[in-house]
């Protein structure tokens, strides 16, 4: 008999912008977007040094050199995403007539 398909779990998304109605204070903005920063310059950081052990010879397996490379990548442009759309946000809101 055939094992069971099992259901496809919920996938983790980076944590790099928290939830919205989180946090209300003053300048709450300046510290999601410094967080999403230091997250994203974090993924760019391990990429490089596991593409250095990897090509030192350091026992660095070449699919975890691959996904950290990958990680890096999709964060940054996440990160490209979300700031693409605040500009936009902000011109549509400097165009409106007061």
């Amino acid at each position: 008999m055939a094992a069971p398909i099992l259901p496809v779990s919920g996938v983790a998304l980076p944590d790099l912008i928290r939830p919205a109605g989180q946090s209300s204070t003053p300048g709450a903005f300046q510290e999601v977007l410094s967080g999403a920063i230091q997250k994203v310059e974090s993924f760019g950081q391990n990429a490089s040094a596991s593409v250095e052990r990897f090509l030192s010879g350091e026992n660095e397996e070449l699919h975890t050199t691959i996904l950290a490379t990958q990680q890096a990548e999709l964060s940054m442009e996440l990160f490209m995403q979300a700031r693409n759309k605040v500009v936009s946000a902000y011109q549509e809101i400097m165009r409106m007539q007061m």
